[in-house]
């Protein structure tokens, strides 16, 4: 199964910071802040949504199609793309515009301040979804990644009105969405993705209530950092899946964006969901080791091994024939 992927195309500015944001922060004082934090180290990296899972759907040997904007700057990025294997030639590139531009600062406890300029993002929603898999052919799925909202809303009526299938993933655009387009991109979902604190702002936007939501997709999953990820359909038992541990937590960025990854090439071939999604869990502890979204290496010994010290041999095996392929 071919998937395509829409979402944000960014370059990734990653700061570190040696302290704790909470220290900084007077309660007295939070409506009027102005903080500045000395960080100690930088890194310039590819990014956006989109383009961090069409990486890994790249990487594991699925030839995902990225529907996306990009700006003047985009030649290099998408040179790395494709020779990651990544059909860019739905991405459409601005004439004026820079790519989008994400900024972000972490702390020693894993704690995040970020930016996130559009640039060239928000001509996404020029991108026509009939025409492109009229050219490409149609996709088994879409997923509807983070972008220009307008885009996000285009690109999940037009895979609705051509039959094909909708992974909904607004993450940080929830909270730009209000309710009627909230419930828009996610009514009719057969996978809707979260994590922890988008599913009760997700909640909160639709007004509807967990067994609402559930009734209105096929299966919702909850990503929940180091406690793993939940796997919840309508009328079934939540089915919780452990993370695969690490001690050498390199950058938080981009793990969430490998987790949908793997999980979703589990699902291209056809998987149990749950071994799609421990697929999905050591790929994004493979994430968490390296600093920026895209420089990670795909080793298979490496994740075979991951998910059999987590997950145990049988596993392993079920898994093994499809990762060994993607070397």
């Amino acid at each position: 199964m071919r998937i395509a992927v829409t979402g944000s195309i960014a370059t990734d500015h990653l700061m570190v910071f040696p302290g704790r944001f909470a220290e900084q922060l007077l309660k007295e004082q939070l409506e009027r802040v102005s903080l500045s934090f000395l960080a100690d180290r930088l890194e310039v990296r590819r990014g956006g949504v989109g383009a961090n899972i069409a990486f890994g759907l790249g990487l594991l040997g699925l030839d995902p199609i990225l529907i996306g904007a990009a700006g003047l700057d985009f030649a290099d990025y998408g040179h790395w793309l494709r020779d990651h294997g990544v059909d860019t030639g739905a991405v459409q590139v601005s004439d004026t515009l820079h790519t989008a531009r994400f900024v972000c600062t972490t702390d020693q406890d894993q704690n995040q301040i970020a930016t996130f300029y559009a640039g060239a993002m928000a001509e996404a929603s020029h991108i026509d979804l009939a025409e492109v898999t009229a050219r490409t052919g149609t996709p088994g799925l879409v997923l509807i990644g983070a972008d220009d909202p307008e885009a996000m809303l285009r690109h999940t009526a037009a895979a609705h009105r051509l039959n094909i299938p909708v992974a909904a993933d607004p993450s940080q655009q929830l909270a730009r969405l209000d309710g009627e387009q909230a419930r828009r991109l996610v009514d009719g979902a057969r996978w809707l993705f979260t994590n922890e604190y988008e599913a009760a702002l997700l909640l909160e936007r639709t007004g509807w209530s967990e067994p609402q939501l559930l009734d209105r997709v096929g299966t919702w999953i909850t990503t929940l950092g180091a406690g793993g990820v939940l796997l919840a359909r309508a009328g079934c038992p939540t089915l919780p899946v452990p993370a695969v541990p690490t001690d050498k937590i390199a950058d938080p960025t981009g793990a969430g964006d490998a987790f949908r990854a793997g999980f979703l090439a589990g699902t291209a071939w056809e998987l149990p969901h749950e071994r799609a999604a421990q697929l999905g869990c050591a790929l994004a502890t493979t994430v968490l080791e390296s600093v920026g979204t895209q420089e990670y290496k795909l080793i298979p010994a490496d994740l075979s091994a991951r998910i059999d010290q987590t997950y145990g041999a049988a596993a392993a095996r079920a898994l093994e024939a499809r990762i060994e392929g993607t070397a």
